[in-house]
């Protein structure tokens, strides 16, 4: 019969893991220290930076938003005078970015996305001009190409007073481009609304009929609908109201044209210069994308009588997309970012309006801090929206 043995006693303080050597003890214990250091830091600078502001005499604090601005904007998507506040004329400043930023992200993702595709052409002049175009625009920086196309409307075009005139209402000179608008009207509002509901309606519709091939296999017209009525019931919307043809046309009075819409040079040449320098980077995007799908996808679309342009709408893109997106939101985020170069041709974005509230104010910390929130907004958001995009467009696995 086998004796039980009895187990001989473990010491634990012989045992037990020195603190040192313990990897979760030691990297609790930098966490803290490193905590303890940046908090050490930021408190050396805010003090320092109160008493210094304190011994010049330099108020602190956003107060100075309600005061009157006391300068005027060039242009301005809200009604602006030089009477308003800080507080107006930075919004108004916010949104002359957000309007650069919004139209030259549509205006890139359609070039980029045009001549990323040339750049694949079997045509070797498309194709050499494509990769003519990346190669150029790429390597000239930003801001050259700034200072060159603005350089090239500011002095490429006459005085306002002798200026182009191609067709009635329509004027082309040093101060911008002028063209005549509809003068206001509720008909213009109710279009705008129909047209906006017509393109929710479309959105349904579309989602609608793929439900409907998935499950027939026949398509449905959505697009080709959803086009004829976003053209035909704004018109008739427009009728209803008595089809105001009323204008608004602009007229020379002094040294500038007054009345109808202006683009100004500084915002001709700071889209411009974003949209094509951004593009040659988006193409190069699109042309890895479309050539990361495999061959045989391609060939077998084409053996079942696909047509080049349905081969690309149908099988290559919605598969590419998903290759595109995440560097296409970096792109997006440059450009919205390098909006800020504005400054340099004198078109009044956020930082050009809020240098000159810091030069007016002295209110260096708040000026500098409002830039980066807002900045930091609008990168974030458009971040956020393309993300969500992506997750849609991600493949789902079983």
């Amino acid at each position: 019969m086998e004796q039980k043995q009895n187990p001989i006693p473990i010491n634990t303080a012989e045992t037990a893991v020195p603190f040192w050597r313990d990897a979760g003890k030691r990297a609790l214990l930098f966490q803290i220290v490193a905590l303890f250091v940046v908090g050490g830091i930021s408190y050396y600078l805010f003090s320092n930076t109160q008493a210094n502001l304190a011994r010049q005499s330099i108020a602190t604090g956003f107060g100075f938003w309600e005061k009157e601005a006391s300068f005027e904007i060039g242009e301005s998507l809200i009604r602006y005078s030089a009477a308003d506040s800080y507080a107006r004329a930075l919004l108004v400043g916010a949104l002359n970015t957000l309007k650069v930023a919004f139209i030259g992200i549509i205006l890139t993702t359609i070039l980029g996305s045009f001549v990323g595709v040339a750049r694949l052409s079997s045509n070797w002049l498309v194709s050499k001009v494509a990769g003519s175009f990346i190669e150029v625009m790429q390597n000239i920086p930003v801001l050259l190409q700034l200072f060159f196309w603005y350089a090239i409307f500011y002095e490429s075009f006459p005085s306002p007073r002798q200026a182009l005139n191609p067709i009635k209402g329509v004027f082309f000179c040093n101060r911008g481009f002028i063209f005549a608008i509809p003068e206001s009207h509720s008909a213009h509002v109710a279009m705008g609304g129909m047209f906006l509901v017509v393109l929710i309606g479309g959105w349904f519709l579309n989602r609608w009929g793929y439900k409907r091939q998935e499950l027939t296999g026949k398509a449905f017209p959505a697009g080709r609908i959803t086009t004829a009525l976003a053209l035909f019931l704004p018109l008739l919307v427009w009728a209803f109201y008595g089809a105001p043809t009323a204008m608004n046309v602009p007229e020379l009075r002094g040294f500038n044209f007054q009345g109808g819409l202006t683009i100004s040079p500084e915002f001709s040449a700071l889209l411009l210069g974003l949209v094509l320098y951004t593009s040659a980077f988006v193409a190069e995007i699109v042309r890895a994308g479309i050539q990361s799908i495999n061959r045989g996808q391609i060939e077998a679309a084409k053996a079942i009588a696909l047509r080049p342009g349905q081969v690309l709408r149908l099988v290559i893109m919605p598969q590419a997309l998903r290759v595109i997106i995440p560097p296409l939101t970096s792109q997006m985020l440059n450009l919205t970012k390098n909006s800020s170069l504005a400054v340099a041709i004198g078109y009044a974005d956020f930082v050009a309006v809020a240098n000159t509230t810091i030069n007016q104010t002295g209110q260096a910390i708040e000026g500098v801090a409002m830039i980066m929130v807002v900045y930091l907004f609008f990168s974030l958001s458009t971040s956020v929206f393309m993300n969500w995009y992506n997750k849609r467009m991600a493949l789902v696995e079983r």
